[in-house]
């Protein structure tokens, strides 16, 4: 690692920060078939995925007309580790067949407001994964006394659509103020280090996606440190969609340059019994897309947030407010 990057970010930029959404999209062409089913088993409280089979998909080995498919299934809109399931691997074909059952535990009001995503992907020898198509149900729109429903069916794969439908979702707003405190150094003109002080106020109009229910809080990371020590997070608020935080965190050890290359990475979470699930996030840094050069997904901000990051950065030992709307992430992997 180069010696410009500062100690509190040493050995994070270069791998550990991946995409919920990692592959390869739009290499090879989207085609064929998938068959599944979908059961809520009432007694175990569980959303039963039956995969049978998957037929006339693209071959990623266009030589040897073959690939290696597994099929992934995600609840939306978390997509994050708690929502994910997927299919062994099976080997040279374009005609898998699985015979599967993916299940998820999740009371039905809540998996009411969900949609189902079940995406294929071709793994290669080195476990890089190309995108081969992908089908979404809507569950909130599914009638699940139908017994047709529960029949296996034949749905034709699309290209893909998730990201683009969860990004034009509203996830509310969050209204934060940042700043920068230069750290003086005896003797030397300019301070060498300083302190990014964030302020988390207040979210409005967070989304509902258990019913009525919400019980959220913000965590924080300051990127490309995914690690447990660059956490911080606010205690949860209840029962309200306009949760008043009032919680400022602090990170010291940023010198000027670091302000170029680091991004802020707030996300809300809605906490329910063991599981956390996403709600919307900021990224607020310059949105180069590269850190410390070397090109990165999270180097995403939009507009807004580079405009706040900016004014943060030219007005020192200054508060610098705004509201900004939540929006999808990639989420960074957690490093241990």
């Amino acid at each position: 690692m180069s010696k410009s990057v500062p100690a509190f970010l040493q050995d994070e930029v270069s791998g550990s920060v991946m995409s919920v959404y990692s592959g390869d999209f739009g290499n090879l062409e989207v085609k064929g078939n998938i068959q599944f089913a979908i059961e809520y088993v009432e007694s175990l409280k569980e959303l039963h995925v039956f995969v049978a089979q998957c037929k006339d998909l693209a071959a990623a080995d266009v030589k040897k007309q073959r690939s290696d498919p597994y099929v992934k299934a995600y609840l939306l809109p978390d997509k994050g580790k708690m929502g994910k399931k997927k299919t062994l691997v099976v080997k040279k074909t374009l005609n898998p067949v699985y015979n599967e059952i993916l299940r998820y535990k999740i009371e039905k009001q809540i998996l009411k407001t969900q949609k189902l995503n079940l995406s294929i992907w071709h793994r290669d020898t080195f476990k890089r994964n190309s995108f081969l198509g992908e089908v979404e149900l809507d569950l909130e729109t599914w009638d699940w006394d139908n017994k047709q429903n529960k029949q296996l069916r034949w749905y034709p794969l699309k290209r893909k659509t998730a990201p683009v439908a969860l990004e034009a979702e509203n996830r509310g707003e969050m209204k934060l103020a940042l700043q920068y405190v230069p750290e003086p150094v005896p003797g030397k003109k300019l301070p060498t280090t300083g302190e990014v002080h964030i302020w988390v106020k207040e979210c409005l109009d967070l989304p509902l996606l258990r019913g009525s229910h919400l019980n959220s809080f913000v965590k924080c990371t300051i990127l490309p440190d995914t690690s447990r020590k660059s956490r911080q997070k606010t205690r949860a608020v209840g029962k309200t969609t306009n949760p008043i935080f009032n919680h400022t965190m602090v990170y010291d050890g940023f010198r000027p340059e670091d302000l170029m290359e680091a991004c802020v990475e707030l996300t809300v979470w809605d906490h329910y019994k063991l599981t956390n699930q996403f709600l919307g996030g900021l990224r607020i840094g310059f949105g180069t897309g590269k850190s410390y050069g070397t090109e990165v997904d999270w180097m995403d901000s939009t507009s807004e947030e580079v405009a706040l990051w900016e004014k943060m950065v030219n007005s020192p030992n200054t508060w610098i407010e705004a509201t900004l709307p939540l929006r999808m992430l990639l989420i960074a992997k957690i490093s241990k």
